[in-house]
């Protein structure tokens, strides 16, 4: 992607998380993003087929870093979060979702977040696929169950947390999931 079409990229991804810090991801419409990114809708869909993969793309966005920071490499991919990471991705993640990076909260506490949902538990797999080796897993149970034990338990933590008002520490909170699993 050249200099411009990342530019472009960045500018839409932003309209969109000013556009979430108003309203509700279903209230949005693409020529609202359009409006505020000061694109054409022909340019719009040649980055997104829909608002929808607007949406995807956002939540691999987010994992995309998480991967990069965890892997030593920054600057293998430019990315709408920033920061310095930390030793654990799930604390990482917990982080970013603590300082509401992008937006990120009303995307998951919305009414209809059922998309998004399904966006971040799939980036979450991969994330936790990586991360296997972090947790003990019973010799009678298959791996398979024990992954979406893993993601089951890591979305849940998560919506408690925020229904909680996300009084713990992202540290706190890490350590809540790593407990019970």
């Amino acid at each position: 992607m050249d200099r411009r079409q990342r530019k472009t990229r960045e500018a839409i991804f932003h309209a969109f998380t000013k556009l979430l810090s108003q309203k509700d991801f279903n209230q949005i419409t693409v020529g609202e993003i359009i409006e505020v990114a000061d694109v054409g809708r022909a340019t719009f869909y040649s980055h997104f087929e829909t608002k929808d993969y607007l949406l995807k793309a956002f939540c691999e966005e987010l994992f995309c870093h998480i991967f990069d920071t965890e892997n030593d490499d920054p600057h293998g991919h430019r990315h709408i979060f920033d920061c310095d990471g930390s030793d654990s991705v799930f604390l990482h993640l917990f982080q970013h979702l603590q300082n509401n990076d992008n937006n990120i909260l009303a995307l998951l506490a919305s009414q209809n977040n059922d998309l998004f949902l399904n966006y971040f538990r799939a980036n979450l797999e991969t994330l936790v696929e990586s991360q296997l080796s972090l947790f003990e897993r019973p010799t009678n149970i298959p791996e398979a169950f024990w992954k979406n034990h893993i993601i089951s338990t890591f979305v849940e933590t998560l919506k408690w947390w925020i229904a909680c008002g996300m009084k713990e520490t992202p540290e706190v909170i890490t350590e809540y999931f790593f407990t019970v699993v």
